[in-house]
């Protein structure tokens, strides 16, 4: 349980600073720290992300939200999460942990990288549906698809897709990501219910820190500097990959 608190506190309070990247931390967390299954750590991941993502979300209700936008990306995302969640059962776990350590890779040098805050397609008051509406469909579609594959929310991609590809503010973004994450999380986790039974007291432990850790990180995040918030993030997740790669290698070479 002290595991399971511990690292339920560190999704939580990335999850609150920059609106994603708490699933891609907690399904790593719940299979090497907790000694879950990769089948049982995907859909605890998404209970706990999504319940933790709400959390979070409710400081931002007030003007931080494209909700247009956050409903046209997470209703492209469902049935793309059922579709990941299907071809994922095909696959090997350890096969899926290195799959999460390359999108971790990806996800750090995305965080290091500078993501532009200039107007789009999407801007709120200047929205042009004709341009904006296929962009947020494709992004739904890829993150939805990720959801349900690895049990991701996908705000580390939807945060720099809002900003980048749709032209959303970046304190818009943030809030807009975490909707859409309890939308995909609430997709693919109903995709995993089947032949999954929930140990609550695992859920309890990792998700009760991991919504408070979320709530306490939202409300300091904007008295911290953006690059710095997004550089620790990036070296975090570094780590966990490179803790993924060097765990799974061996154990499928000698297999």
């Amino acid at each position: 349980m002290i595991p399971a608190l511990i690292l339920g506190l560190v999704v939580g309070i990335v999850l609150g600073l920059v609106g994603g990247g708490g699933s891609i931390i907690a399904v790593p967390a719940l299979v090497y720290g907790v000694g879950l299954s990769t089948a049982e750590a995907i859909p605890t991941s998404l209970l706990v992300v999504g319940a933790s993502s709400l959390a979070a979300l409710v400081p931002r209700l007030r003007g931080s939200i494209n909700w247009p936008v956050a409903l046209i990306v997470g209703a492209a995302g469902i049935p793309a999460a059922w579709a990941g969640a299907a071809v994922g059962r095909f696959l090997n776990p350890e096969v899926l942990m290195l799959a999460f350590a390359v999108i971790m890779v990806f996800a750090g040098i995305r965080m290091l990288g500078s993501t532009s805050e200039t107007d789009g397609s999407c801007t709120t008051g200047n929205t042009v549906w004709r341009a904006c509406a296929p962009k947020a469909v494709v992004i739904g579609l890829a993150v939805g698809f990720l959801t349900g594959l690895l049990g991701v929310g996908g705000g580390f991609l939807i945060t720099p897709a809002l900003t980048l590809f749709l032209g959303l503010r970046m304190k818009q973004a943030v809030g807009t990501s975490l909707a859409i994450i309890v939308i995909n999380s609430a997709a693919g986790f109903s995709a995993h219910l089947s032949g999954f039974t929930i140990d609550w007291p695992i859920v309890l432990s990792f998700a009760t820190p991991a919504i408070l850790g979320s709530l306490v990180a939202g409300r300091l995040a904007g008295n911290l500097k953006d690059h710095h918030v997004r550089k620790a993030f990036a070296v975090l997740i570094f780590l966990v990959a490179a803790w993924i790669l060097l765990t799974t290698i061996p154990s499928m070479l000698t297999t």
